[in-house]
């Protein structure tokens, strides 16, 4: 096998959430050109249909699932439509997630409790769900959208980063309760201009982010899924349990302070 060989997808089926913008999006578009089935899922249906119209028009293969990754009737049943669709299950992208920043004293523990599912119960949830399947194709392959501010020491962010911090920890963890069947390895984005931070973005906020970057710039969403796509294929075959960084450089958060 070639070096470029070594970069396909082809005759894998993947599942990536939250895939109707943003980095789930750029990444579910990697994979299908990458030569992978892919099972677009997020809560608005109206957005992967976009998505999976755009690779199927593309000459890929891709359906559309409408998936709030809280719910684990509907975690359920878009691991069952991926494998209706395309008979079997490969590769899984839990890049479902969120959360801002918060008071610890005005965020309740119920808000906080519901991040910790958000971010890292429902991605264990789904690995369950789909390590079978995977066992079952002979292959397997998870990642785990993380976040640097896992490992940023900074004020008024306790609920995300300790939400990302516990995910990050699980993607090691379970790489060594998973190997050698599936390899499970996370990603830690730094500012990546996504519609969500191009919403608070000014002239003056985009300066100030980009002073602090050591590469002078913020990350676009391509730049995860190429780091996705490396983690996904024969590429990547000696690694599991790591978190690639994609960041800029930044060893501390970039944000106006």
């Amino acid at each position: 096998m070639s070096l470029l060989e070594r970069f396909t997808l082809k005759d894998n089926v993947a599942l990536v959430t939250g895939a109707g913008k943003g980095i789930g999006k750029a990444i579910a578009l990697a994979y299908a050109e990458a030569g992978a089935s892919v099972v677009c899922a997020a809560r608005t249906l109206a957005d992967v249909e976009t998505v999976a119209e755009q690779i199927r028009r593309q000459g890929g293969q891709a359906i559309a699932i409408s998936c709030d990754v809280n719910d684990a009737d509907q975690r359920d049943a878009a691991v069952a439509a991926a494998v209706e669709a395309f008979g079997k299950l490969t590769h899984l992208v839990n890049n479902a997630g969120g959360g801002g920043p918060n008071s610890p004293m005005k965020l309740s523990w119920e808000e906080f409790d519901s991040s910790m599912h958000f971010n890292v119960t429902s991605a264990y949830h789904l690995i369950q769900l789909a390590a079978p399947h995977m066992i079952e194709a002979g292959q397997g392959n998870i990642i785990n959208i993380t976040s640097g501010a896992a490992r940023y020491i900074q004020r008024n962010f306790s609920r995300y980063a300790a939400a990302k911090a516990a995910l990050t920890h699980l993607s090691k963890m379970l790489a060594q309760d998973f190997a050698p069947a599936i390899r499970i390895n996370a990603i830690a984005p730094g500012p990546i201009m996504t519609d969500a931070l191009a919403g608070v973005m000014t002239d003056e906020i985009r300066q100030i982010m980009e002073t602090n970057t050591p590469l002078r710039c913020l990350g676009e969403v391509e730049d995860i899924a190429a780091a996705a796509l490396y983690l996904a294929t024969p590429a990547s075959k000696w690694v599991t349990g790591k978190v690639i960084e994609v960041d800029g450089g930044a060893e501390s958060s970039v944000f106006p302070t």
